[in-house]
Parts: C-alpha cells; structure tokens; sequence
C-alpha cells in the first residue's frame, strides 16, 4: 500500500565545498611529458629512485666494467708503458659478456614492466603518443648504454694522459672508441627493447635477449672456425660470419674503420664488407625500432 503523499520523504541534494579547484597552472604538454618519461627510465635503468636490491646488477656491472680500466692505467704508468697495453675501441669488445648482461637485464625494467602492470594505456591517456614512448623508452636505454661504456673510456684517456701518454694519439683513439661504443649502444638497445617488449614476464625477456647474443655469438664462432678462421693465418673470407653475432658486427666494422687489431683480428672484409656490415647494423636498428612502434600501435 502506498503512502499518502503527505507523509513521503523528500528528496533533497546538497553540494558541499571542500576545497577542490581547477588545475590553473601552466600546460606543460606532450614534449614535457616525452622528457619526463625518458629521464624517469634513464633513472630505472641504473636503478634510481627504485628499490636498493634494484640498484645492485646495474652498479654492480658499472663497476665490473670501469675497475679494470683503472687498473690498467695503474699498470701502464708503473711499467713506464708509451701506450695503453689495451686500446680504446677494443674495450668495450672485451668487456662484451657483462654489457651483454646489463641490457638483457635492464631492457626489461623499462618495457616488459609497463606491460605486465598494465601502465602502458595510462601513458597513452595524456598528450604523449605511441611514437613519444618508444622514442623516449629507445633514447633512455641507448643514454644508459653509452654512460656504462664510455665511463671506462674516459678513466683510460684522462689516466693516459695525466701519466705523460702522448695527447693527439690518446685523443684520437678515445674518438675511436666514443664510435664503436656509439654502435654497440644503437644495436645492442635496439634488439634488447624489442626483445622485452614482446613479453610482459621480466626473466623471459632477459633470458630471450642473453640467449639471442650468446647464441648468435656461438654460431658465428662455429661458421669461423669450419671458414678456417681458428687457424694460423685465418683466410678473409672467414670474417664473413661477424654478420651472424650482433657482438662480432660492430667489432668487425670498427676493427676495419679504423685500422686497429693484428692481421688475425676479426675484421669486415675489406670495402665491400664494410658496406655489408654497416648496412647490416643500419638494418638491425633499424628495422628493430620500426617493430618495436608497430608492437604498441595496437596497445
């Protein structure tokens, strides 16, 4: 039954201010926000503002990789050395496994964790397009790449020459070396990014990426040897296979560029094989950054 209309309750709406105001400040825009994503995964990728047991690998491999130097500066001084016994554009080639292992390690942390929390749409709801995040996720892992390799570099040229090491050749080939670190640092993040960014799972990616190089490396070290590249005087055509590792393509190309390494070192082939090489390392970046845009068009 129901009540008379004199005795129904009446509904009433109160709207209560408590404070909230309209953001009045400045807009600072999509090109703000492709610089804030960029710094924040720059800071990931060394661990920054994140967890301290996230801090241990990425320090831990700066360290592995910049101690060295310092001791070798150390030796050379006391030795009374002319030159560094280790050049610079061969550094960052004998240090390959733990920058292998930094960029299968961090590629992840700044791909496959968007992902898997599913913070990738949020990105996409402000002004940044899909295009800003790969550019500003691409950039922060080639900075991150650079800085681990060029540290080493720079404590080597400023040990060299504050020990009386000659100034002009020191400086050339720290030049030397700033291009071939330059290289490793475009192809090495171009493969790792689009690699972590096919998975949302962080160890298969970094699993996927260690496997990617150490298998292509072990494969081009087995075409070498059967191309009698293991042999005294190992014939040109057996360089041929540097194009099967990622590691062996940039270090075939600098060793040829610029004139460095014995008769036996691994090289690009003479012109045509630097053509080859190059193209190829073009093709890896690539064609890696064209995958890794198409890979978030549909997110």
């Amino acid at each position: 039954m129901s009540l008379p209309p004199e005795s129904r309750t009446v509904d009433t709406g109160v709207i209560h201010d408590i404070g909230y105001r309209g953001y009045t400040g400045p807009r600072l825009g999509r090109g703000y926000a492709t610089r804030s994503l960029f710094t924040q995964s720059l800071r990931a990728a060394y661990g920054l503002g994140r967890s301290g047991k996230s801090k241990v690998l990425p320090m831990l491999v700066l360290a592995v990789v910049t101690l060295p130097a310092v001791v070798i500066v150390a030796l050379a001084i006391v030795q009374g050395r002319p030159d560094l016994p280790l050049d610079y554009p061969g550094y960052p080639s004998a240090f390959g496994l733990v920058v292998q292992l930094f960029v299968a390690a961090q590629a992840p942390v700044l791909m496959s964790r968007d992902l898997r929390y599913h913070t990738v749409p949020l990105y996409f709801s402000r002004p940044i397009t899909r295009g800003d995040y790969v550019r500003a996720k691409a950039a922060a892992m080639v900075v991150a790449m650079l800085l681990l390799m060029t540290a080493p570099l720079v404590v080597l040229y400023l040990g060299a020459v504050l020990g009386g090491m000659p100034f002009g050749h020191n400086t050339v080939h720290l030049l030397y070396g700033l291009l071939t670190v330059a290289m490793f640092a475009l192809v090495y993040s171009a493969i790792g990014l689009l690699i972590a960014a096919s998975t949302p799972r962080r160890g298969f990616g970094v699993a996927a990426i260690m496997g990617f190089l150490v298998v292509g490396q072990a494969i081009a070290l087995i075409v070498y040897g059967i191309a009698g590249g293991l042999a005294g005087s190992p014939p040109e055509s057996a360089n041929w296979a540097g194009l099967l590792s990622p590691a062996w393509l940039v270090e075939g190309l600098s060793v040829q560029l610029f004139g460095l390494g014995g008769a036996d070192a691994l090289h690009a082939p003479g012109g045509l094989g630097v053509a080859v090489f190059a193209l190829e390392a073009a093709a890896l970046v690539a064609g890696s950054y064209w995958l890794l845009r198409r890979r978030y068009r549909g997110i």
